[in-house]
């Protein structure tokens, strides 16, 4: 078997009081840290990691499941082990929601999705009449029904994100925002259409480890943590008129925030 290139990775030190397969895990790092390893590149196999620090293959597959664990790697059946992407979409939080995207019939994933070079998508879209639950009526201002749109977002056929809008029912029924394709620059638009001109947004934005039905629904990688956004949408007259709940892979997206200086 050949031997893996040198100065790729080092050796053991059979000094250290640090787990061997803690030490291997270790080395992996800090090759993907320094780059020795690119994005979507194959780590060497098991029997390489093997063959070169001379130990057994379940210390090999304890060292990679703590990389896994991190996020760091991810494995495909019958191909081995890569290193995962860095996360491929900017959101601007300043600039994503600005009415220049959205005259333009672009809603802000398509915006994104463009900006990161990649195919946008939609799937899993579901759009309903419910009661709301106390939290969004709070949000909304006792609105005591809702028109629930959910959706997943897609990149290149990947998922990224499950979000869930809630409109007041008085203001969203018998309009195109109850249709499933609510036209060009999405409900943001509509709104505006419909004399609810924006005025600002409001977001709380936490990170947390994924439900299995997320794990699911995103196809997320062991130990890949999800971002939960909550946004509510203002018009000029202060009228909350749309929450949306989101859920994105954490290693899909970077979030990026503009600041005044004042």
């Amino acid at each position: 078997m050949a031997a893996l290139p040198a100065g790729v990775l080092g050796t053991l030190d059979p000094t250290s009081d640090r787990a061997v397969f803690r030490q291997i895990a270790d080395q992996l790092r800090e090759a993907i840290d320094k780059g020795r390893f690119k994005e979507g590149a194959k780590l060497p196999s098991e029997s390489e990691l093997v063959d070169h620090f001379g130990v057994s293959r379940m210390t090999v597959r304890n060292a990679l499941s703590i990389l896994q664990s991190e996020g760091l790697i991810s494995s495909e059946h019958g191909k081995g082990v890569f290193v995962r992407p860095r996360p491929p979409v900017r959101r601007l939080a300043s600039d994503r929601f600005a009415r220049r995207h959205r005259d333009q019939g672009k809603s802000a994933f398509t915006v994104e999705a463009e900006a990161a070079g990649s195919r946008p998508e939609v799937d899993s879209l579901e759009v309903k009449e419910e009661r709301s639950t106390p939290e969004i009526s709070a949000r909304l201002g006792s609105a005591r029904k809702v028109l629930a749109r959910r959706r997943r977002y897609l990149l290149d056929g990947r998922p990224v994100e499950f979000a869930t809008s809630y409109l007041p029912l008085d203001l969203a029924r018998g309009t195109q925002i109850a249709e499933p394709n609510p036209g060009p620059g999405g409900i943001y638009a509509r709104l505006e259409e419909l004399g609810h001109r924006l005025d600002h947004f409001d977001e709380e934005v936490r990170a947390r480890m994924p439900s299995p039905g997320e794990v699911k629904a995103l196809r997320l990688s062991s130990g890949v943590p999800v971002i939960h956004l909550v946004r509510t949408a203002y018009d000029t007259e202060g009228r909350a008129v749309e929450v949306c709940d989101t859920v994105m892979a954490a290693d899909a997206y970077v979030l990026a925030y503009q600041l005044p200086a004042t």
